[in-house]
C-alpha cells in the first residue's frame, strides 16, 4: 500500500511541475501515474547499476554526479513513456532536482499522518 502511496505522490507532483516548468510536458494525469511508476522501475533497477559504474566520478565529484544519474534516469523515462516530453538535458536536471525536493516534503508529511493515524 505504502508503494501505490508513493507512486501517486509522485505522479500528482510530477504533473503539477510539468505544468509549472519549462521544457517539460506530461499529456494527462494518467500519463503522470505512468511516468511515476516507470520512475520507480528505473530507479530500483537502472539506477543502482548506473551508480555502481560511475562510483569513481561520484565520488571524485562528492556526490554531485548523482544528478547527472537522475537526470539520466529521467531521459529514460520519457523515452519509454509516451506522452511525457522532456526537452534536454538541462530540464531534466531541473524537472529530477524539483521532483526530490518536493517528494521529499510531501513524503515525510503524508507518512508522518499516516504514523499518527496508526498510533491513535
Amino acid at each position: 500500500m505504502k508503494f501505490v502511496l508513493k507512486v501517486l505522490i509522485t505522479a500528482v507532483n510530477a504533473f503539477l511541475l510539468a505544468y509549472l516548468l519549462p521544457g517539460i510536458s506530461i499529456n494527462h494525469f494518467f500519463t503522470a501515474i505512468v511516468v511515476a511508476f516507470v520512475l520507480a522501475l528505473l530507479d530500483a533497477i537502472v539506477k543502482p547499476i548506473l551508480v555502481l559504474f560511475t562510483l569513481p566520478a561520484t565520488i571524485f565529484t562528492l556526490g554531485l554526479f548523482l544528478f547527472v544519474i537522475n537526470a539520466c534516469i529521467i531521459l529514460l523515462d520519457a523515452y519509454f513513456v509516451k506522452g511525457f516530453v522532456v526537452d534536454g538535458f538541462w530540464y531534466a536536471l531541473l524537472f529530477s532536482i524539483c521532483l526530490s525536493i518536493i517528494n521529499s516534503i510531501v513524503h515525510k508529511m503524508v507518512l508522518k499522518e499516516e504514523g499518527r493515524d496508526k498510533a491513535n
